[in-house]
């Protein structure tokens, strides 16, 4: 079942979220309709908020990316829970979107990799250490965990100029080719 993605401005897209328990309702039910939902979207990761839920949870797939990001080639999970437990000092930038906030790109600086605990949708424990662009696709999302955006990790002047673009994100003025809550 597809999912409506909620548009910034809602308040569960900045809310701190709660870890998921073994025992949720169906969540294998949850896992499946945000993987559908991001695909539908064209997307390559959902965080549980972007479907109105504040649960410490997300999916990512870079499976299609392989070509400039070989790293990718069968990167397909669901993180719950996750914690980042190290991360690089290195650092690269490169443009970010999200399903959240339709239509705007960023130049956002993040680590060249991570080594990150999490409980897959089995709830089996894993550790990974992950590089490059799954790097910042897992970052990405684990972001909205904690009730940030990438566009928090802009500077002053490009979040002046993008101002507008948002408060019609908010308004309800923007198009999107997938289910939305705005």
């Amino acid at each position: 079942m597809l999912l409506p993605i909620y548009l910034y401005g809602q308040p569960v897209l900045r809310k701190q979220t709660a870890d998921v328990a073994p025992d949720y309702p169906d969540l294998d039910k949850l896992v499946e309709n945000m993987f559908q939902t991001m695909a539908k979207a064209n997307g390559v990761g959902l965080a549980a908020p972007q479907v109105g839920l504040a649960l410490r949870m997300f999916v990512v797939d870079g499976n299609g990316l392989e070509e400039d990001y070989p790293e990718c080639l069968g990167f397909r999970r669901c993180m719950i829970n996750p914690e980042v437990i190290e991360q690089s000092d290195e650092t690269n930038v490169k443009d970010e979107g999200c399903l959240s906030i339709p239509g705007i790109y960023e130049s956002v600086k993040r680590p060249n990799w991570i080594v990150i605990r999490y409980m897959d949708e089995h709830f089996e424990q894993h550790e990974e250490r992950i590089e490059g662009f799954a790097a910042r696709m897992v970052l990405h999302e684990y972001d909205h965990l904690d009730g940030k955006m990438f566009i928090d990790h802009i500077n002053a002047l490009r979040k002046q100029l993008i101002k507008s673009k948002l408060g019609s994100i908010i308004k309800g003025k923007v198009s999107c080719n997938y289910k939305v809550k705005g």
